[in-house]
């Protein structure tokens, strides 16, 4: 599955044009995905240096084997997506520095921009209001960089 395969609009909708919380019974991973994008205002690789020197705080959730293949992620703190929640919330008392204003812009990121919108979505659960994702996640911005220096 490709980024491109999931509208990544903020208006995403299921089958036959009905919110994804509108259709009846289980969803399925595509309405899940497209229902936590609905109120994620996602960030464009381009976009993301400017977002950190707005002060956001970027989390870089890919696993340790991806980060040692494709490479660390400038300006990123490393939490794995196992206990993101635990360390982001304001009212954990496992949350780590910086991580105690709930009005903080957070760009989750992981390889593809897909776990991040579920784990950015969860984290506007719990009252994280500015928590979004990158589009594409560290692959999209990756390429953007290769790009930018040919």
């Amino acid at each position: 599955m490709t980024q491109r395969d999931i509208p990544d609009d903020e208006h995403a909708s299921g089958p036959g044009g009905l919110a994804p919380t509108d259709v009846p019974g289980p969803l399925t991973i595509d309405q899940l995905l497209a229902e936590s994008r609905l109120g994620l205002d996602r960030v464009h690789p381009g976009d993301l240096e400017r977002e950190i020197e707005e002060g956001a705080l970027v989390v870089d959730t890919r696993p340790v084997d991806q980060r040692d293949r494709d490479g660390e992620l400038p300006g990123a703190v490393v939490i794995d997506r196992n206990v993101l929640e635990w360390r982001l919330d304001p009212s954990s008392p496992h949350r780590i520095p910086g991580a105690g204003d709930a009005a903080r812009r957070i760009v989750v990121v992981c390889n593809e921009g897909y776990s991040s919108s579920l784990a950015a979505h969860n984290l506007q659960r719990l009252g994280l209001a500015q928590a979004t994702d990158l589009i594409g996640g560290f692959q999209a911005w990756a390429a953007l960089k290769r790009t930018e220096s040919t």
